[in-house]
């Protein structure tokens, strides 16, 4: 079994030595947790994916409703697909992966243990497993199972299913987490979920959907358009609509702006086109899987630069990048 020898990094995950690693769960105190190919699922039965539900044999349409109103399943279900549909590593998510990152000292993640909150197919964990000493992998979706296929070589990396909201794990179990393109999909503030998420970490790395804040004014008036035609296709659970939509969309939408930018770019214009910054340089398919994000998912929070300063109010210092994407930025923890 993958985690038999490191029962020591689950003893510091959860905070406790009783723990027992079974060849299909894992018993922590008196709470056993099954486990799928190699994931732990820490999800309760009323938040498992119809997948794992199948998988442990439940009851064929015997789905349990959520406990609470914090819980989207459906956001739960386009995640999942989503991953299922885009599951390979690319080598542009590369670059992206140090846009992400350009704010962090990669020098205090060595020999570090961190959390990848959300953690999708696991790409931005595959460029640091080799610099970590641990990284515990999160995601309330079925896309935990492709990020561990896409990290079946990493033997430095745990894998959890769970609803970041009920991380049964103790305060500061790592030093460094990140939760990249995430809480705006939350059906809760996703400013107050960074605060709550102070407990776990003494430093986070966090993307939020930007406002356009920092774009001329037709840029929100676009987003508004887009949004409504959103709020329409996400209840089209069809993956063949869903495939053929997300084909034609960066075809015949994003595919047009990004040359119109690239015509405009010597008379220093390309900024004023929509879409041509964020997708300049991008591969048919990696746009294919942002165009399945953006259209798909039911919710959608944005934040401006000024509400992002606002969470001094929880941390010691923030430091938000100036760079795309926005709006990233690290939050470190304030010191009692």
């Amino acid at each position: 079994m993958h985690y038999q020898n490191k029962i020591r990094t689950l003893e510091a995950i959860f905070g406790t030595k009783d723990i027992v690693c079974g060849p299909d769960s894992l018993t922590v105190g008196n709470k056993k947790y099954p486990v799928i190919d190699d994931v732990i699922i820490l999800s309760g039965p009323d938040k498992q994916s119809n997948f794992v539900r199948d998988r442990l044999n439940c009851k064929p349409g015997d789905l349990p409703a959520s406990k609470t109103d914090d819980f989207a399943r459906d956001i739960q279900y386009t995640f999942g697909e989503e991953w299922k549909g885009h599951d390979r590593i690319l080598p542009e998510h590369k670059e992206e992966f140090l846009q992400y990152f350009d704010i962090v000292d990669f020098a205090s993640l060595k020999n570090a243990s961190i959390c990848d909150l959300g953690c999708g197919s696991g790409r931005w964990s595959y460029y640091l497993k080799d610099i970590c000493k641990e990284i515990i992998l999160v995601d309330f979706s079925d896309a935990i199972f492709t990020a561990r296929k896409n990290l079946k070589d990493a033997d430095n990396c745990l894998f959890f299913m769970c609803d970041l909201k009920d991380l049964p794990f103790r305060d500061d179990f790592v030093s460094f987490l990140f939760c990249i393109g995430v809480l705006h999909h939350l059906p809760t503030p996703c400013l107050d979920e960074v605060r709550r998420l102070k407990r776990f970490a003494a430093t986070l790395l966090i993307y939020l959907y930007y406002s356009l804040d920092n774009k001329p004014i037709y840029f929100r008036f676009i987003l508004r358009a887009v949004t409504l035609l959103r709020l329409f296709l996400c209840r089209i659970k069809s993956p063949l609509f869903r495939k053929i939509f997300s084909l034609c969309t960066a075809l015949f939408l994003y595919m047009p702006s990004i040359l119109l930018g690239r015509l405009l770019r010597p008379l220093n214009l390309s900024r004023f086109v929509p879409l041509y910054e964020a997708y300049h340089g991008k591969s048919l398919q990696r746009i294919r899987q942002d165009v399945y994000d953006r259209f798909f998912t039911r919710i959608e929070q944005r934040v401006s630069r000024r509400e992002i300063r606002e969470l001094k109010d929880t941390f010691s210092d923030i430091i938000l990048s100036d760079n795309k994407p926005y709006w990233h930025f690290l939050c470190n923890k304030k010191i009692r």
